[in-house]
């Protein structure tokens, strides 16, 4: 092909695809399914009744590698305990200017306390408001569960919660337990 013949090629790439339909997501208005694995926001899972399954152990924070999360343990007591265990995250953060979406601290989390779903709008015009605190990522309360503080159920230790066999709810401050495990 001759020189002067080469800017009429890359015009015929042009002009091939000018013809063809347009490919056009509406995202805003019609939102698409995402992956079934897809990794979106995180989420601090509960146990059956209510309590937290964040030991504060802060493999999480040592696992990622965009040091993204800050984790500050402490230790529950009678009066109020929020985890099955001695300690619970008393201050949980996830810096998502950071995050690099790679689902590491799923994999160190030794209690599946930390999932990722499939929420994938995380945005905002304030950078301070990107840094999810721990009530901006637990997960929601179901039916049966009543809020941390409260104590474990009768006769049941840590133990019993890892290996999934709490499935009665928590009674309130005072009450007796309603529920079968």
């Amino acid at each position: 092909m001759p020189r002067f013949l080469e800017p009429l090629a890359g015009f015929g790439v042009t002009f091939g695809t000018m013809f063809r339909k347009a490919h056009t997501e509406q995202y805003p208005e019609e939102k698409v399914p995402t992956a079934p694995r897809y990794h979106g926001k995180h989420q601090l899972n509960r146990y059956a009744d209510g309590l937290e399954k964040c030991i504060g152990c802060e493999l999480c924070a040592w696992a990622c590698p965009a040091d993204a999360i800050y984790v500050e343990g402490a230790d529950n007591t009678d009066e109020e305990r929020f985890s099955p265990g001695e300690r619970y995250g008393r201050i949980y953060q996830i810096n998502y200017l950071r995050c690099i979406g790679c689902g590491l601290c799923i994999e160190a989390c030794p209690t599946r306390a930390l999932t990722m779903t499939n929420d994938y709008e995380m945005v905002d015009d304030n950078r301070a408001d990107l840094i999810y605190e721990k009530h901006d990522l637990l997960g929601p309360m179901l039916a049966g569960m009543v809020p941390a503080p409260h104590e474990m159920y009768p006769g049941a230790d840590h133990f019993d919660y890892y290996r999934g066999e709490i499935t009665g709810s928590a009674p309130e401050q005072g009450q007796p337990y309603e529920g079968s495990s």
